[in-house]
């Protein structure tokens, strides 16, 4: 049985101040977390050592939106893997905005999803197409060669601490959710499908998959009542402490 995940991405938002609010009102709502939830905040840069004393002890882990896959070294204004590690248990990879507006490639995607493997760092990884992509059919050989150049040259070992987050493009941020049953026919022919040519049925059956894109209290539950889909990385909805314990309160129901 894989254990959901919803990973908060904060994306460019939070000061400190505002971080700290936050982190004491997702908790507050979520004093009694499910167990059969895994919960990931991930606010910026900026805030991740304040996020990580207002979370305390508590059952949520901690996250950071990007690395750099250099361990250190005149790289102005990057983040090594080294660095993280004292802070963070997860940290979100290609994600689409990183590709579209930072040049990110598949190439680029795999140096940093290896560097944070080789840190101790469990790496969401995002993969997803375009609208374009997707109105002339091509999400499938998309997805796909995301998920086989993102993750080339991993092990079956190493893929125990991968998340896979499919992010269709053309959802995030814009209100256009993907329906359920078409992201879950994605991740089970154009995710799982790689992930058991690479690795072997049994890895591919044991990945957790997300499920990113326009995720709010009202659509969650047509996520989690797919099979392939194990849980949610969620971007605006995240930023709302009432949404997101509403989001993660949803997922332990419809998983349970």
């Amino acid at each position: 049985m894989r254990k959901p995940i919803i990973a908060g991405n904060w994306k460019m938002n939070k000061t400190v101040a505002e971080t700290l609010e936050l982190v004491r009102d997702i908790r507050q709502l979520l004093v009694e977390a499910p167990e059969n939830v895994e919960v990931v905040l991930c606010p910026p840069f900026t805030a991740l050592w304040v996020a990580k004393n207002g979370l305390g002890r508590s059952q949520f882990s901690l996250g950071a939106q990007n690395l750099y896959h250099e361990p250190k070294g005149a790289f102005t204004g990057e983040i090594s893997p080294v660095m993280l590690a004292e802070l963070v248990t997860y940290v979100i990879l290609g994600h689409s905005e990183r590709r579209q507006y930072f040049s990110e490639t598949d190439e680029s995607v795999n140096r940093k999803v290896k560097a944070a493997l080789a840190n101790g760092l469990k790496p969401i990884v995002c993969v997803g197409e375009v609208l374009a992509e997707f109105e002339v059919g091509k999400t499938n050989e998309v997805v796909g060669r995301q998920v086989r150049g993102g993750l080339a040259g991993l092990t079956a070992e190493q893929m125990q601490n991968v998340v896979i987050a499919y992010e269709p493009v053309w959802a995030i941020g814009t209100g256009k959710a993907a329906t359920g049953a078409g992201a879950n026919a994605v991740v089970a022919q154009a995710i799982r499908g790689p992930l058991a040519e690479m690795f072997g049925a049994e890895v591919a059956q044991a990945t957790r998959v997300q499920y990113g894109g326009s995720v709010t209290p009202a659509n969650i539950a047509e996520f989690m009542a797919q099979p392939d889909l194990d849980g949610a990385l969620v971007g605006g909805a995240s930023l709302k402490a009432a949404d997101f314990a509403e989001i993660v309160k949803q997922t332990a129901m419809a998983k349970a």
